[in-house]
């Protein structure tokens, strides 16, 4: 939303993850930042399957290794996962019967199941973007700045 306080512009970088990239933009940092409860290891809830149960177990360990998961986000996590799910299953159904079907006058549609393909990747490209898990996302979350060396004569300098 362009123009409204708190909303427009990039996502904050979360102060941990400025922490670990040594701070480059040399602003204050937000100590008062809210901690919902690091999640350092968690199963998949039982509703998830089959597909959707893959993805968690590969990207929940990622997640809580880089310390980004907190319990707050486990809603978003659940999302993504059972989206990559639908859409796995839709997409084997328009592989196997193809994007257009008979529909029920008996003349060419198409297949509903791409519908489900389009929705579902979208809504894994939103869910995931969320958790930093693209590659422009996950960008933002590290940092694009490159690493200053040791200037040698630093010490003499002063700095």
């Amino acid at each position: 939303m362009a123009g409204v306080p708190g909303r427009s512009g990039r996502r904050a970088k979360p102060t941990a993850k400025k922490e670990l990239a040594g701070n480059p933009g040399k602003r204050a940092l937000n100590k008062d930042e809210p901690d919902f409860g690091l999640v350092e290891n968690i199963d998949a809830p039982e509703w998830i399957v089959a597909e959707a149960r893959d993805m968690w177990e590969r990207v929940v360990p990622l997640l809580c290794s880089q310390k980004i998961l907190q319990m707050t986000d486990l809603h978003i996590v659940e999302l993504f996962c059972s989206a990559y799910g639908n859409w796995r299953v839709a997409q084997a159904d328009v592989v196997r019967n193809g994007p257009v079907v008979l529909g029920a006058q008996g003349g060419p549609t198409k297949n509903p199941a791409a519908t489900v393909v389009k929705e579902s990747a979208s809504q894994m490209a939103t869910f995931g973007a969320m958790l930093g898990l693209d590659p422009s996302s996950r960008q933002r979350l590290m940092g694009g700045g490159k690493k200053k060396t040791d200037n040698p004569f630093g010490a003499l300098l002063g700095s």
